[in-house]
């Protein structure tokens, strides 16, 4: 009766381990549409520049933040992806039994634990940042509160994929899930991104 309520747990578990997996893919899938959005920006601001001796300290300040978005948006997608550096100095001489215990050790009491002090502390800051309306020191800048919220937004987004990994770790440890180390995908950002524009082309082209 134990082993059958400890099944029912964690197939409970790896369910949510799916649905935060789905959200995290859905942030990957759009987030690199940005990339496109600040090249336009900076290729727009440079123009500009020349082209009528205008510039915005408003146009630099907006490709920051959309850079900001994008790391702190894609470091859960990262890591469901295994694209993080991995020191693999000792793990790579264990078992992959071994491996996904050290996996569990390093999410437990290094990644969760920093993730965790980051969002907390970054949090009043965005908090002062709205409340006050702080602006940017730089003429023309923006306001400040949408670049400090990235920090704990990105940061809780990284927790939530970390505790799917935890998930699938011990799902994996008990035969219940397929090795959560293999790289989901053989192509790379750039090419993603290439292929997704090229569908995004193919359908305007239909319609």
């Amino acid at each position: 009766m134990l082993l059958i309520s400890k099944d029912i747990a964690v197939h409970a578990l790896l369910k949510l381990s799916r649905q935060i997996d789905a959200l995290t893919e859905r942030i990957g899938k759009y987030a690199p549409w940005l990339i496109l959005v600040v090249v336009l920006i900076s290729a727009a601001n440079a123009a500009m520049r020349y082209a009528f001796n205008y510039s915005s300290n408003a146009f630099l300040e907006i490709q920051w933040y959309l850079f900001g978005l994008i790391f702190l948006s894609c470091a859960g997608f990262t890591l469901l992806r295994n694209e993080h550096v991995r020191i693999d100095i000792i793990s790579g001489r264990f078992s992959k039994r071994g491996q996904t215990w050290i996996d569990i050790f390093g999410i437990l009491f290094f990644l969760m634990p920093m993730a965790i002090a980051i969002l907390v502390l970054s949090w009043p800051v965005f908090v002062h940042a709205l409340l006050e309306g702080e602006m940017s020191n730089s003429a023309g800048g923006l306001i400040v509160w949408p670049a400090r919220f990235m920090i704990p937004a990105g940061f809780f987004l990284l927790i939530l994929q970390a505790v799917s990994e935890l998930i699938k770790r011990i799902g994996f440890l008990q035969g219940l899930c397929p090795d959560p180390t293999e790289k989901l995908s053989a192509l790379t950002a750039e090419e993603e991104l290439a292929l997704a524009i090229k569908a995004n082309a193919a359908k305007q082209g239909d319609a």
